[in-house]
């Protein structure tokens, strides 16, 4: 057996009338590592199945006699609907094997066999269904973990952090959260609230980056009544108002160190004092940090260094989807179904656009994935949809810059291009609902659908 070859606890059945063929292919499958049947008959491979109906792959012949390769196929997947089927056939019926693929086969191999192809190729069933059983582990361990619920993976590195992150929620120590835009931070940081001793209690996100600087400090301490101009009556400020819960400080690399001091006080003494009061005033709550910086440059650069190792007791790093792409089709799989009950229709996802997310850098993470599925799923008015890879390519290229699309070749957006873009986008933000997507971009509902079924007819 080689030692590259990946070891898969699932089977792969081989059929084909020609035994030679047949046991040929058996034997290269094992040395690759899989647990290989053979049947030299369709009512052999119905056998075997009965016997074992948790096969992932079977590789069936296309010209057999009495039964061919197709019926078998629709015989093998009245079974087991799941089971993936690629069909061997040689050059002279490729286009029926093409016809197949249409009725339901995976796949198709030409004899003479290109090893090299069947290792890739069966390789990349076996990892589909290896993350199709993953996803379902996961969905039964959400039941046990109702608070991280939201969180979709079945990379051994998300494992870990939400390991992590139990462990965080049953302490009351402080949280650093680190990540790149779209990895789930703030998500992250609710479900830690959330499945803490504090649940019951205010849950209180605020963007650091966003507040003005000049404000940053009544916002968060508060501020009594002729503090300065304009402070009419007292305010008792984000802490205060999150008193026995938590306060989730985003992006707190973006804190002024002059505020930065302050919190640090709140942190050490467990007080604050509103600015323009005489006497400070005793706050319970436990701050959960986050930033998208890297943990070196924010130590060195915008925290310091007394506050990082209060906001530091415990460090989760969520990673970026490119880093975990064995994530993408859980991923993609929940938010289709979600999808498919918001629109009330049947959503699918071909391979062809599976394989193409799993090629996609997604600079913008999970929340990447999510918009781009929205995106391909509102721009189709069918009651029943495949999403395929002629309808992600478009959307992907549009999200290489997050905020504004971009040619990857270099050239100029042609307007067609650009309109498309805003309608997807006005889609992802309205949910989907079209009327108010019309209403957002200035048009009326039936110049939308007019322009969806330009966009989905190519014109």
């Amino acid at each position: 057996m080689s030692s590259s070859g990946p070891l898969w606890p699932c089977s792969v059945l081989v059929v084909d009338d020609d035994a030679t063929m047949a046991t040929t292919l058996q034997e290269f499958l094992q040395r690759e590592g899989y647990v290989v049947a053979v049947a030299f008959s369709a009512a052999e491979a119905l056998a075997v199945q009965e016997r074992d109906p948790h096969i992932s792959v079977a590789l069936v012949d296309l010209i057999m006699s009495p039964t061919d390769g197709l019926t078998l196929m629709e015989q093998l997947h009245s079974r087991n609907p799941d089971l993936a089927v690629v069909l061997m056939t040689g050059y002279g019926t490729i286009e029926t094997a093409i016809e197949a693929i249409k009725r339901g086969a995976e796949d198709y191999l030409t004899k003479p066999f290109d090893r090299e192809a069947v290792r890739k190729k069966i390789a990349r069933l076996m990892e589909v269904f290896t993350l199709r059983g993953r996803v379902a582990q996961l969905e039964a361990s959400l039941e046990r973990s109702p608070c991280f619920g939201n969180f979709v993976y079945v990379s051994p590195v998300m494992q870990r952090v939400m390991e992590r992150s139990r462990t965080a929620a049953a302490t009351d120590v402080a949280v650093l959260l680190l990540g790149e835009t779209g990895t789930g931070k703030e998500m992250l940081a609710r479900a830690i609230h959330m499945a803490s001793p504090r649940a019951r209690r205010p849950f209180v996100p605020v963007n650091c980056g966003a507040l003005p600087h000049e404000l940053v400090e009544s916002e968060l301490f508060g501020v009594r009544r002729g503090a300065f101009t304009g402070a009419y009556t007292d305010a008792p400020g984000i802490f205060a108002g999150a008193a026995g819960g938590t306060v989730f400080l985003d992006e707190i690399g973006e804190m002024p160190k002059d505020v930065q001091v302050k919190l640090l006080r709140v942190l050490q003494e467990g007080e604050l004092r509103p600015v323009g009061s005489p006497t400070p005033i005793q706050v319970d709550v436990r701050v959960v940090s986050a930033s998208n910086r890297p943990l070196a440059a924010l130590r060195a650069e915008r925290l310091r260094e007394d506050l990082y190792f209060r906001i530091a007791t415990l460090v989760i790093e969520l990673p970026p989807l490119r880093s975990r792409r064995e994530d993408i089709l859980a991923l993609a799989q929940h938010f289709i179904a979600q999808m498919a009950r918001r629109y009330g229709r049947q959503i699918q996802l071909a391979r062809s656009a599976l394989e193409l997310l799993l090629h996609h850098p997604f600079p913008g993470n999970v929340r990447e994935l999510e918009n781009i599925l929205e995106g391909a799923a509102a721009l189709c008015m069918d009651d029943s949809q495949t999403i395929t890879d002629l309808d992600l390519k478009p959307l992907l290229n549009d999200t290489i810059d997050p905020g504004i699309p971009s040619s990857l070749s270099g050239q100029p957006l042609s307007m067609e291009r650009l309109e498309r873009f805003a309608i997807q986008h006005a889609l992802s933000v309205c949910h989907g609902n079209r009327t108010k997507a019309a209403a957002l971009l200035g048009i009326s509902r039936d110049t939308l659908y007019r322009k969806l079924r330009q966009s989905k007819n190519g014109s």
